[in-house]
């Protein structure tokens, strides 16, 4: 089980919520690094989904390491909608004395264009308070206005908060008051509700919650991280995801037209492409490859692409860019295409309430190929995702269909091979050669480690990898061109090591790749050890790797026993291992095959792979024993 690199807590980018991912909790009771003593929340919305929001939090500093971490405040809102101010803002200390923070203590960061201009991609700035004179023990407290003179989608809102119980809160409440006339509908987790009320053509709702006592959490593996799971709430004006995807489709596919230019462009592209896949390849590889990444997707401020003319001239845009030009580049050749919203980050379920927050991230989907691409991955190969995007719940703008999800990778999809031949000298060095051929994901990845590589780098890249190792080495790398978006890759080296094994003289050595490679068969089995705390739900890939060597021993060297041969498997795994001495050539063969299904590998399987794992290990650590 290959697992996915651990996604950020997507809790920690929920709200202004400070110390959500500090402090680890340990031994029986948790230890608190900051306490929340009071975190209030008020929307006031208008009928056409506009707003004003506010935001006060109290944070009481109990530990050293919250001081540099509590330190600093800040609100990011989008220049052209939305308008932000400080209420206020001040340390409190334990003696009870209350220190404003003077006004040469706020930073504005701000994206804007020349004179009165828009700036061309992103309008988000950024509102910082440091709070002065902070030590342990004291209070921060921070509150804002947020105005919001357009909604994100014309007469539409909705918002989320989550409170994970390992935080402690004292106070906390939510406040929405909305016109009595304006349709919503919202869920609570472990909320309760102190207020439902119509008046004056308002309805105001508020709940309160509090966690005094939060739990502790060992938890290490965020990759899959769902916010339902907490406490908090869900509310939205939408009835459901496929208003969603309407209300975003509605001003995105306007600016998906072909135009000439358009329609110029593609015919350039495709030119020497002639079936439908191949121009599709070739019209995304030209975006990824082309159209620098930049700027706000979906989330803060405007959820409309730019024109086609505007991307093109400045030859970088957002996911919605990259979607919206993808998508008339097609066009312009008769293949039709829809825009989908969907999740990048460790969220592989949709809330049960329609929450734009849901869907931060656009791609493109080609029915006829049934294929899904994102283009401002530009590292991927066509007909292939990055791991953020896999097995994702995904809004397609158009034929919205109900449970549509990106697919995982096929298993057997991301493989690798690697062919050593070593040569152990009477003084103990080493000289060999090692091949590595890689595909899927292993490949993706390799050429992007190479595709920049200076050529300075490239030619001590060799003896600079032994040196990490404590080794004196030297040698010379070779690679494939890695510049293409393909799904496949092959790069070796040629070496000598040094005073490698024990020798003359009676000892051991074990046998491992020597060189860089994506896949070897031991991150499998290590990965697998690493046990989280908690029985939780990982992302996971499938993988394939095997490792060939050839070792020609010394002819002085008596070999006095080599590993045996072993096979272990499951329902879902297999390594199988064999070792050959012929004369003074050891022969070593190992895979591993590794068929997990699906992007996420619940708390059972991630078990039986540790299973499988602690039977394996004992063969990978064996060693050649000599003398």
């Amino acid at each position: 089980m290959k697992r996915l690199l651990p996604a950020l807590m997507l809790a920690c980018s929920i709200a202004v919520v400070p110390s959500l991912c500090s402090a680890e909790q340990k031994g029986d009771a948790p230890e608190l690094s900051t306490r929340i003593n009071r975190y209030h929340v008020s929307y006031v919305l208008n009928g056409d989904g506009s707003f004003v929001e506010e935001r006060e939090s109290a944070v009481t500093l109990l530990k050293e390491e919250a001081v540099k971490a509590e330190k600093r405040a800040s609100v990011t809102y989008s220049t052209s909608i939305q308008k932000a101010d400080v209420i206020q803002a001040y340390t409190q200390k334990k003696d009870g004395r209350r220190i404003e923070v003077p006004k040469n203590n706020y930073q504005v960061e701000s994206n804007t264009g020349k004179g009165k201009d828009a700036p061309v991609y992103s309008d988000l700035t950024t509102l910082t308070v440091v709070f002065p004179d902070v030590e342990v023990g004291d209070t921060l407290v921070f509150a804002y206005r947020l105005v919001a003179t357009e909604p994100m989608f014309p007469g539409q809102f909705s918002t989320q908060e989550a409170f994970p119980r390992m935080v402690a809160y004292d106070d906390v409440r939510v406040r929405i008051d909305a016109p009595a006339a304006l349709w919503a509908q919202y869920q609570t987790r472990e909320m309760k509700e102190v207020s439902n009320v119509e008046k004056d053509g308002r309805k105001i709702l508020e709940w309160t919650y509090a966690n005094p006592e939060p739990l502790k959490s060992r938890r290490k593996d965020y990759s899959v991280y769902e916010v339902e799971t907490e406490p908090g709430i869900a509310y939205s004006t939408f009835h459901n995801y496929e208003e969603i995807a309407r209300a975003y489709g509605l001003r995105a596919n306007a600016k998906a037209q072909v135009t000439e230019r358009i329609r110029k462009l593609a015919n350039e592209i495709a030119k020497d492409a002639k079936s439908p896949r191949d121009i599709a390849r070739a019209l995304y590889d030209w975006t990824a490859l082309n159209i620098t990444y930049a700027g706000n997707c979906i989330g803060l401020g405007a959820v409309v692409p730019r024109d086609t003319d505007v991307i093109l001239d400045n030859r970088m845009g957002d996911c919605k860019d990259h979607a919206t030009l993808l998508q008339a580049l097609l066009s312009a050749k008769g293949i039709a295409s829809s825009q989908a919203l969907v999740n990048a980050g460790s969220s592989y379920q949709l809330m049960r309430i329609p929450v734009v927050s849901m869907v931060n991230h656009v791609i493109n989907y080609i029915p006829s190929l049934n294929v899904y691409v994102d283009s401002t991955a530009n590292y991927i190969p066509f007909g292939m995702l990055p791991q953020g995007d896999i097995g994702k719940p995904v809004l397609l703008v158009d034929g919205y269909r109900e449970e549509a999800r990106t697919p995982a990778m096929p298993i057997g999809s991301n493989r690798q091979e690697l062919k050593t031949s070593l040569t152990i000298q009477p003084d103990g060095s080493v000289t060999g050669r090692t091949q590595v051929s890689v595909a899927g994901l292993y490949a993706v990845t390799a050429r992007s480690r190479l595709r920049h590589m200076k050529k300075e780098t490239e030619e001590t890249l060799v003896p600079d990898y032994y040196k990490r190792w404590g080794l004196i080495g030297s040698g010379a790398f070779e690679k494939d061109d890695p510049q293409a978006l393909a799904d496949h890759y092959r790069y070796g080296a040629s070496f000598e090591i040094k005073d490698l094994i024990p020798y003359p003289g009676s000892g051991a050595f074990g046998i491992w790749p020597l060189f860089y490679n994506e896949a070897p068969v031991t991150s499998f089995v290590s990965q697998a050890m690493q046990v989280d705390d908690e029985p939780v739900d990982s992302a996971c890939l499938s993988g394939y790797s095997v490792e060939e060597y050839s070792i020609v021993l010394p002819k002085g060297m008596k070999v006095l026993s080599i590993p045996p041969n072993a096979k272990v498997s499951n329902s879902f795994l297999t390594y199988e291992a064999t070792y050959k001495l012929k004369g003074n050539t050891l022969s070593v063969r190992r895979v591993m095959d590794d068929r997990t299904p699906g992007y996420i590998c619940s708390p059972q399987v991630s078990e039986e792979y540790r299973a499988f794992a602690r039977k394996v290990l004992p063969n990978l650590k064996a060693q050649v024993l000599y003398q």
